[in-house]
């Protein structure tokens, strides 16, 4: 069974591509303490199974999934059409 954690923020780079324009993803531990990890890592823990991401989008859980654009893959919510919105609302991570 996959560990499953919320994504509480992002830090963008400052490319106009919304496939692009994540490089890492953060939130914060049971313990309080914060983590934060480069989106290609992401990637590689929902698709090997061992970790489940979400976000919480106006009192719900949306559940963040890999997807393929031009052969590149990226993070995006499973609510979101092409454009991960959701996750370039958040918050800049520390």
């Amino acid at each position: 069974m996959a560990n499953r954690v919320r994504i509480r923020c992002i830090n963008k780079t400052d490319r106009m591509n919304p496939h692009e324009r994540i490089k890492n993803v953060g939130g914060q531990n049971a313990d309080g303490g914060r983590w934060k990890q480069s989106v290609d890592q992401t990637v590689r823990e929902i698709e090997s199974r061992e970790w489940e991401f979400f976000v919480t989008e106006g009192g719900r859980t949306v559940d963040v999934i890999v997807a393929t654009h031009n052969g590149n893959k990226y993070i995006k919510t499973t609510a979101d059409g092409i454009q991960p919105d959701n996750l370039l609302s958040l918050p800049e991570c520390p």
